[in-house]
């Protein structure tokens, strides 16, 4: 329960759209298998990011300057997502189901969807898990193991809070 702690003591989320562009993030700590960076297009926000073995690379971050919260999923696989279209889609974090609409974003020419979030229940959902599956309407596109990802948030928040 560290990022509740955290979040408690200062990161409030509003709603917003965050993009997310090709950048150089700057390395601020590795934890539990995760990245921590910052990203200094947005406000040097800080995020976690990670790569999965089905190939999916996904980040879980904060946009300063949005004062929003955003995840952003990708996969070669996902080839034939469109940049700037909106896609319904669902999270499922240990049988929890959240909805939410995703914006198709090319990162480094690699595919994926950009989900701004302002849910505070979301983002500790996140921490608290063990798992997430990534649907659309014809299914499931991504699951993943959501293993450290309530030390690597709280570093996240930690690395924010350096930000100023």
């Amino acid at each position: 329960m560290k990022v509740a702690k955290l979040l408690v003591s200062g990161m409030a989320l509003a709603a917003s759209v965050v993009m997310v562009q090709a950048q150089e993030l700057q390395t601020f700590d590795t934890v539990e298998g995760w990245e921590i960076l910052i990203d200094p297009t947005i406000g040097n926000g800080c995020l976690i990011n990670a790569q999965f073995e089905d190939g999916s690379d996904v980040r879980i971050g904060f946009d300063r300057a949005a004062n929003t919260g955003y995840l952003w999923a990708s996969n070669e696989a996902w080839g034939d997502i469109e940049e700037g279209m909106a896609y319904p889609l669902s999270f499922s974090l240990d049988g929890e189901v959240y909805k939410g609409e995703g914006k198709g974003l090319y990162i480094d020419e690699m595919p994926g969807v950009d989900i701004p979030f302002d849910s505070m229940d979301f983002l500790l959902a996140l921490a608290e898990k063990n798992s997430m599956e990534l649907s659309t309407d014809s299914g499931p596109v991504m699951t993943i193991n959501l293993a450290g990802t309530d030390a690597a948030l709280a570093r996240a928040i930690e690395c924010q809070d350096a930000q100023g």
